[in-house]
């Protein structure tokens, strides 16, 4: 080979994975946040030869302020970038998960993905009777009469539940722009579900305008870039003797990281899984 000239190199795709209950993740429990994943949401986008960027979700949704973190990261990279974006759906991404997809250029599904619930949710125990049972008085003091809003070991105020659902109402109006402006002329509005917190299944995610087609990320990527496109995995999480590090170091005590798990899965148990 002549001094002075070198091989092309083979075309390649930055692929970052997101997998996991959305402001959740620790020693029990596997989900992410903004701050575990723009590290190497970025340096996906730093690479100057790359033909495009992906990323996989698995994800049943979390933190609707996590959500839009990452979610703007991405557009934001994007353009600076000039990068195109393709998404790839594994078992689900719903709800927080689908915010995040939104950012993508083209949605891709499995034919057995589960896409969607488009929706604001809010879930917990009241413990009130249980306490009584138990001979516990509770005992709070607060300055500000809003404060104790919705404590699981006190009975529902109506007013204090008025205040929650316009709360979410205005969160999930804010879905509802992210999805229309991300999906424009594709999303099909006449279907009365699809803000609803409904889901749909692979095909039909497509044909409602969630997605743009079935397939997986190297037929579809090669099929774009040639044959010999390379996929190139951008870890979010440190590995090895970093890892167990900061395993040991973990912000939560045992009892905090166990219940969150539990949240976590229940996160994954309402779509089956």
């Amino acid at each position: 080979m002549p001094f002075g000239l070198s091989l092309p190199r083979a075309p390649f795709v930055p692929v970052v994975r997101l997998t996991g209950a959305i402001g959740a993740g620790g020693r029990f429990r596997q989900g992410f946040d903004f701050e575990a994943v723009v590290g190497a949401i970025e340096k996906a986008f730093a690479m100057k030869q790359a033909r495009a960027v992906a990323f996989i979700v698995n994800s049943p949704g979390g933190s609707p302020v996590q959500s839009s973190l990452i979610y703007k990261r991405i557009k934001a990279l994007k353009t600076e970038k000039g990068k195109r974006v393709f998404v790839f759906v594994e078992d689900v991404a719903a709800s927080g998960g689908y915010y995040i997809a939104c950012a993508g250029d083209e949605i891709f599904v499995d034919e057995s993905s589960i896409v969607g619930s488009i929706g604001v949710i809010s879930a917990g125990f009241g413990f009130q009777d249980a306490i009584a049972k138990l001979g516990v008085e509770r005992r709070v003091h607060t300055a500000g009469e809003n404060k104790m809003m919705l404590d699981p070991f006190q009975a529902e105020r109506e007013e204090d539940v008025n205040r929650l659902l316009a709360i979410q109402a205005e969160v999930h109006e804010t879905f509802k722009r992210v999805v229309r402006a991300a999906r424009g002329n594709r999303l099909k509005d006449e279907d009365p579900d699809l803000f609803t917190g409904a889901i749909w299944a692979g095909q039909r995610a497509v044909d409602v305008g969630l997605a743009d087609g079935v397939g997986d990320i190297r037929s579809v990527l090669r099929g774009r870039y040639g044959d010999k496109l390379k996929l190139k995995v951008i870890p979010t999480r440190p590995t090895g003797w970093l890892a167990r590090r900061l395993g040991m170091a973990g912000r939560e005590g045992l009892a905090g990281e166990a219940l969150s798990a539990l949240e976590a899965r229940a996160h994954w148990a309402r779509f089956g899984l």
